[in-house]
Formats: structure tokens, sequence, C-alpha cells
């Protein structure tokens, strides 16, 4: 699994447990999400060049899955710093670099 896999999966974890209670794992709905953008993810057509999502020009989730990953990364985004520090730091600088680079 990459890094921009392990960090989505990461923030879906988060974000089910406290928003569905889900301890052990996930949800129903949240399994389909984190599949989605495992999918999603494997299928980018940069590659490892891969930005971050919010800064890619090609937009590759469906609008409804879209809204629901941008809701668990905004929850999540804030917290990963405690939770997992390195992944946290990792996509903050990935972030931060240009596009394609």
């Amino acid at each position: 699994m990459n890094l921009e896999a392990r960090t989505a999966s990461a923030m879906i974890r988060m974000h089910c447990r406290a928003r569905h209670g889900a301890a052990g794992g996930l949800c129903a709905e949240c399994s389909v999400l984190l599949a989605y953008a495992e999918e999603r993810i494997a299928h980018c057509p940069f590659g490892a060049g891969k930005p971050v999502c919010n800064q890619c020009s090609v937009h590759c989730y469906k609008p409804e899955m879209r809204e629901r990953i941008q809701t668990a990364m905004r929850f999540s985004g804030p917290r990963m710093i405690w939770r997992h520090p390195v992944l946290a730091v990792r996509h903050l600088l990935r972030s931060k670099r240009a596009p394609g680079r």
C-alpha cells in the first residue's frame, strides 16, 4: 500500500471510529468508501508522481464519494498529527509541493 493509500485509510478509520462508533473495524459505509479510495489511488493516471487529491487537475472521484472523502478528511486532518504524526507530516509536505513534482 502506498503512502497516499495509507494516509486515506488512517483518515477514514479515524472518522469512522469517532462518527460511527466502529471500534474494531469499519462500518459498512466506511468500508465502501475505503475500497473506493484505494481503487482510485491505485488507478491514478499520475502514478508515483501523484499530487495530493485536492491539488490534482484530474478529479477521479464521483461527486458523492468526493464529498464523503472530504468530510472524513476534514474531520481527521487536524487530529492526524496526534494519532499518525509521520503520515500527517508527509501529507503536509506533499501538499506544499508543486503539482507534478
